[in-house]
């Protein structure tokens, strides 16, 4: 047995989406079922595991789903299609991990938590929202939802309008003692799913619902940091960062310190809504506890913790 170390990973909604053009739920419980095999082995290892993941291309199915069936049923407001895909992609994980545990011999227990995490009212993207979600529309029926459901949209680089919401900084986790309390009793956990579920606390501490998403690696590091976790790993499309990339001197990296992280991104070698919110959210969980965060893909989640692959980051 080997050193045992609580590790949070957090994998990305569109890893559960290996085909573009094959996406059920068959496909994604696939998908969800190649990641499980690789998270076992660490569980295997001894180590306490926290899965967060990502959301994204779940959410614009849902809301897909809801303006096709708009003249039937009722809208889905973005803080239930976050909860929605927490327990959908939650039940998928949580059955891969058990099938892959009960195959290795491994006996744990497994559960999902429908996490609220808070931000505040006044954070600044609200009253400029940038995150597009959902599908492209024509400019007429941009303007409809505008005027009808008070959608904010934007045209997108000549592909069409696409409707825009705030992602405001993740501030507290509200199960965040529920969550240590499963981990301290030997349960592996599966929370903040797409990011939590964004709640704003009003004047008496009452909790309200908010139409916006959370960035999944930014609240997926702050809850590594409240855990005080040894390792923070994102798992992503690709098995080392690089800089230069897709350019003739493409360099990939095996370890990095927060300094050189910060130079890269100042230099521009991570592009926003890629790789750029993912080294931001490990170099902030590293200046923070002073431990290693790792960038890798799947199929490496266990070479990175205990070999030489993946990008390694510390302080």
């Amino acid at each position: 047995m080997m050193e045992s170390k609580l590790i949070v990973i957090a994998i990305g909604g569109n890893s559960l989406i290996e085909d573009p053009k094959n996406v059920t739920v068959k496909s994604q419980y696939e998908a969800a079922d190649k990641t499980a095999k690789h998270i076992a082995k660490l569980v295997q290892a001894g180590n306490r595991v926290v899965i967060a993941h990502g959301n994204g291309p779940q959410v614009g199915y849902i809301l897909r789903r809801a303006e096709i069936a708009s003249t039937q049923l009722h809208t889905v407001p973005l803080d239930s299609c976050v909860a929605d895909t927490q327990g959908a992609i939650g039940y998928q994980l949580q059955m891969a991990l058990d099938n892959q545990m009960a195959m290795d011999g491994i006996k744990k227990n497994i559960a999902t938590v429908v996490t609220q995490v808070e931000v505040k009212g006044d954070d600044p993207s609200f009253q400029k929202p940038t995150k597009p979600i959902g599908s492209f529309m024509t400019e007429e029926v941009a303007m409809e939802k505008r005027d009808k459901d008070g959608w904010n949209v934007v045209e997108d680089a000549g592909r069409g309008w696409r409707r825009v919401v705030a992602s405001p900084k993740p501030v507290s986790i509200i199960e965040l003692e529920t969550i240590r309390c499963l981990l301290d009793n030997g349960v592996i956990v599966i929370a903040a799913g797409g990011g939590g579920i964004p709640v704003v606390k009003d004047e008496n501490g009452i909790l309200h619902g908010k139409e916006a998403v959370i960035d999944k690696d930014l609240a997926a590091a702050m809850l590594a940091k409240d855990l005080k976790a040894d390792l923070f790993v994102i798992s992503t499309a690709v098995p080392k960062v690089c800089i230069n990339f897709g350019k003739p001197n493409e360099k990939k990296l095996d370890s990095i310190t927060t300094e050189e992280a910060k130079k890269y991104m100042e230099e521009g070698h991570f592009a926003p809504g890629s790789m750029l919110p993912k080294i931001q959210a490990i170099v902030d969980f590293v200046d923070s506890t002073g431990n290693v965060g790792i960038v890798t893909d799947p199929e490496h989640l266990y070479e990175a913790v205990y070999g030489e692959q993946g990008t390694k980051i510390e302080g």
